[in-house]
């Protein structure tokens, strides 16, 4: 696909603390590394992203409305197809609709799934300058979609659609850079993740933070990671938001504070994630940021369980539940896991 972060066997991660089993200790480091929740937001946003409003809306230059983007974000990809096909017939340098066009033979929408002909509208925006298409090109040269597979020809397109102000290609760019695993290359894709994180892309802000965490590729400073974790939260990002509830509860690079913490810690649970779903139960044991509740406890655990991640701790601590307890946290939990 065209839209979407790169994706290589090493991912950054931070260690996850845990609260400590013997309440209330404070949140102690975890000895591995918790999966990362990039599977929760494999894409990234471009001019085309369905859904994607900011960032994506034309520019209001007096020019009569975009019908084709129009139509692409309202899902009607045959009008889509048909407005942009109609633009460039009467403008054959019309680069975004050339991009639209590849966009809707890459994903299948509207027309027969075509990936050659993807690439071949791409070319054509690209001729004509258009980041979105170069950042297109990037990855299917990368992944051998539409084309043969070609690392170097796929990172030279990011390159060139970074130049032209892609973010989403600095970001896999900077993706690139870090997935080489030497250290000269750690300061280029910080560089290449600032670019993205600036223009508010929040796996870009989630992965900033984490390097100013391990101090990797710029100095190590707990305040600068807890900010970009922070933005990176605000912008929907699950990773981010975890991290900085860690944080925030630890103290580490920003005000401790619990109940904060606390409500990060729940929302990301709701959306869920499984490593904030354990935490939050942690905290319902123990009253720590929240009032002590044995059947949340019991109910958010349950949901953490039923993605994989169980935890002997919270099984003994509530285990002197009573049947109707148990019965309601049970409801509890399968009701949250039907809702993700």
């Amino acid at each position: 696909m065209s839209l979407r972060v790169l994706r290589f066997a090493v991912l950054l991660v931070t260690a996850l603390p845990v609260p400590a089993l013997a309440a209330p200790g404070p949140l102690d480091p975890a000895k591995t590394a918790a999966p990362s929740d990039k599977k929760a937001t494999p894409e990234l946003p471009s001019p085309y992203t369905p859904n994607y409003s900011r960032g994506a809306v034309p520019p209001n230059n007096g020019q009569p409305a975009d019908l084709a983007y129009g139509a692409y974000q309202r899902g009607q990809y045959v009008t889509a197809f048909r407005e942009a096909t109609k633009r460039i017939e009467a403008n054959p340098k019309d680069a975004a609709a050339m991009t639209l066009l590849g966009e809707l033979y890459n994903q299948g929408l509207g027309v027969k799934q075509n990936p050659v002909k993807a690439a071949e509208w791409y070319r054509l925006a690209a001729a004509q300058n258009d980041a979105a298409a170069m950042s297109s090109l990037g990855l299917m040269a990368l992944d051998g979609r539409g084309m043969p597979k070609d690392p170097k020809a796929g990172r030279r397109w990011l390159e060139q659609a970074t130049a032209n102000g892609s973010a989403t290609a600095a970001y896999n760019l900077g993706l690139i850079l870090i997935g080489t695993g030497a250290t000269a290359d750690e300061a280029a894709a910080a560089a290449q993740f600032r670019k993205a994180a600036e223009a508010e892309i929040g796996p870009a802000q989630h992965d900033l933070g984490v390097l100013y965490l391990q101090g990797r590729g710029v100095p190590k400073d707990a305040s600068q990671a807890a900010q970009w974790f922070r933005r990176g939260a605000d912008n929907g990002d699950l990773a981010s938001e975890v991290e900085y509830a860690i944080l925030l509860f630890n103290g580490n690079g920003v005000t401790k504070d619990e109940r904060s913490a606390a409500r990060y810690f729940l929302h990301a649970a709701s959306r869920g994630n499984a490593i904030a779903q354990n935490r939050v139960a942690r905290l319902y044991a123990v009253g720590r940021g929240v009032a002590k509740n044995p059947i949340e406890a019991a109910a958010w655990n349950l949901a953490a369980a039923a993605q994989g991640l169980s935890d002997a701790w919270l099984d003994q601590t509530l285990s002197g539940l009573s049947g109707e307890e148990r019965t309601r946290a049970e409801r509890l939990a399968n009701e949250r896991i039907e809702q993700r």
